[in-house]
């Protein structure tokens, strides 16, 4: 398992969440982030340094590539 962080913020840009994540891979992230996603207006999943994936205002993560 591998940890990641979600952090969500809030209309105004402010962290209104931030939460670790255990997950196998990115996928299992990503998922585990749409079950807890709150009334956010976007969140962005983490590892270490690595943005992993964001999430809109329309509820869709996004996979970053690097």
């Amino acid at each position: 398992m591998s940890e990641y962080r979600l952090y969500c913020l809030n209309g105004d840009g402010h962290i209104s969440m931030a939460e670790w994540i255990e997950a196998p891979d990115d996928e299992g992230a990503i998922a585990k982030a749409r079950e807890m996603r709150p009334d956010a207006h976007k969140c962005e999943i983490w590892q270490l340094k690595r943005l992993v994936a964001s999430l809109g205002a329309d509820g869709q993560f996004e996979r970053v590539e690097l």
